[in-house]
């Protein structure tokens, strides 16, 4: 079984593109994010006709996740509980975003998850994912406590590098979003409750980017970001054979400034 997660930058834009790429890479399961529309706008029948099923949450023309799988969709779950909310103007009520969607497909239940930018360390934004992140870790561990049989694949944009290696160049993010200890200590709280980070062993830095910024040149300098992880309970990592990040994807006229990442599971 072949799974995916992707931040494809708007799916209308894109399906053609997304539909050639599953039928290349012959995946079984993606989880997109930022798919920037609201349900009635995705366009299913793209992807119904090469044999996926889709479900998909979105609001409006930001955010948004979907899960595309021909192995079946069971159990589907848009958002997880205690996920916070968000008045996108002052004076609004918060209110929960497009931002988790859960299916069970193939055995797997997976999760594509499309974690809050922060924006800049001084905007509220910031806390509003570092509380978001918490909500996670603490869901997570109640599913794992609950049905440690069941391979869980947490999968998506995380907005995060963890790592030094993961970002082009250190002094360029010093001050920014990202890559700050908080934010890192959040992801890293993940990890500890028992998800690995699955596809770093397959795919080691440094130089091991997954997001490269449309502006000065970003791709071709190799000047990226490795911001989207696959991370998985212990019964999901014991099956994985290999992983990888597709690159390639990157390439061309109309792609997305986010490039796929395919996790290989023995069955």
């Amino acid at each position: 079984m072949r799974i995916a997660t992707w931040n494809v930058n708007s799916i209308r834009t894109r399906a053609d593109r997304v539909a050639a790429w599953l039928e290349r890479s012959d995946v079984d399961v993606v989880a997109l994010q930022e798919t920037k529309c609201r349900d009635d706008q995705f366009p299913e029948m793209v992807f119904s006709a090469i044999g996926y099923e889709v479900s998909h949450v979105g609001h409006s023309q930001w955010n948004g996740v979907a899960i595309l799988s021909r192995v079946g969709i069971e159990d589907v779950e848009i958002g997880f509980p205690g996920m916070p909310s968000w008045a996108a103007k002052e004076g609004l009520d918060p209110a929960p975003e497009a931002r988790a969607l859960g299916a069970t497909c193939g055995g797997v239940r997976v999760w594509s998850l499309y974690v809050p930018n922060g924006r800049t360390l001084a905007d509220p934004h910031l806390q509003y994912k570092l509380e978001w992140l918490a909500a996670l870790r603490t869901t997570a561990a109640g599913w794992l406590a609950e049905r440690p049989e069941l391979p869980t694949a947490l999968v998506g944009d995380w907005n995060i590098a963890p790592e030094n290696d993961d970002v082009w160049d250190m002094a360029v993010f010093a001050h920014s979003t990202h890559v700050s200890p908080p934010e890192r200590a959040a992801f890293r709280a993940i990890v500890d409750a028992g998800y690995a980070d699955v596809v770093r062993p397959y795919a080691p830095g440094p130089g091991v980017y997954t997001y490269w910024d449309y502006t000065q040149l970003r791709f071709p300098r190799r000047e990226g970001m490795r911001i989207d992880f696959v991370l998985g309970n212990p019964a999901l990592e014991e099956r994985v054979t290999g992983a990888r990040i597709d690159r390639e994807e990157r390439k061309g006229k109309g792609a997305s400034d986010h490039a796929p990442v395919i996790v290989e599971l023995a069955e």
